[in-house]
């Protein structure tokens, strides 16, 4: 498994302590080795940006503190292929104007900081990933735009629904983008199959076809749900939910 021969770190810049504290009780429990390392401000930030591979910024932070780690990290790219991953912490459920790479909403306890370092980690861990489409063109067409997204990704193929459950039966993928329209076992029913074996990945469904019923079929058996052609910036957005993030910032490099 890729995240056995991985560790990362996260950076956490808030003035609470409490929740600089619920990041690191949630890091003790995961799978991947985390460790985190904290800052009360941007000037203390700085001397640990270079250590750090995702950075959580706390909303509450002054505006020009936030787009100081934001721009320190940025910075990074000068001598790294890859600086950190910079993610705003926002309360509430509505948008908030940021600068980082992206938004996700700020934990209040150890279990919500678990539950966002387990998905939002994969910005910098890589996921598995299974394209399942009976098209080998259409495999290749959609490797090739999942190549381009911003988010590391190793990609597997299958021609057919039953192949797809064996490969996930005796794999270990995180996301699984498949296709509607396959003989013998179609999209839906390679879904539902999956939920009764209560796999814990996430699904997407792919089709051609103009049938908002189907998309609403696919939601209701918790698959996110994008209809050909479709682009790079399209899977990010489903990606980021998945990756426990409210939206990512369309500027960034």
């Amino acid at each position: 498994m890729i995240s056995d021969l991985l560790s990362l770190r996260a950076l956490v810049v808030s003035p609470e302590h409490d929740l600089r504290s619920a990041f690191r009780e949630a890091a003790v429990s995961l799978s991947v080795p985390t460790e985190i390392l904290d800052a009360n401000d941007a000037a203390a930030a700085g001397r640990l940006i270079a250590d750090s591979d995702v950075v959580y910024l706390d909303g509450t932070l002054p505006a020009e503190q936030l787009n100081q780690v934001v721009v320190a990290a940025r910075s990074r790219a000068r001598s790294s292929a890859r600086p950190p991953f910079t993610i705003h912490l926002a309360t509430g459920a509505g948008a908030v104007p940021f600068a980082a790479d992206a938004l996700a909403g700020k934990p209040s306890r150890p279990e919500e900081a678990k539950w966002l370092l387990e998905r939002s980690l994969r910005v910098r861990l890589p996921s598995n990933v299974l394209v399942v489409d009976d098209s080998s063109t259409m495999r290749s067409i959609v490797r090739k735009t999942l190549a381009a997204t911003r988010f590391p990704l190793e990609v597997s193929e299958a021609g057919e629904g039953f192949a797809a459950l064996n490969m996930v039966r005796g794999g270990d993928f995180q996301i699984v983008f498949l296709d509607y329209n396959m003989p013998d076992f179609n999209g839906l029913e390679t879904l539902a199959e999956f939920n009764r074996e209560q796999r814990r990945i996430g699904v997407v469904m792919m089709t051609s076809a103009e049938t908002p019923e189907l998309a609403d079929r696919a939601r209701a058996l918790g698959a996110a749900f994008l209809k050909k052609p479709f682009f790079p910036a399209d899977i990010e957005t489903v990606l980021s939910g998945f990756y426990g993030l409210r939206a990512l910032n369309a500027q960034r490099a």
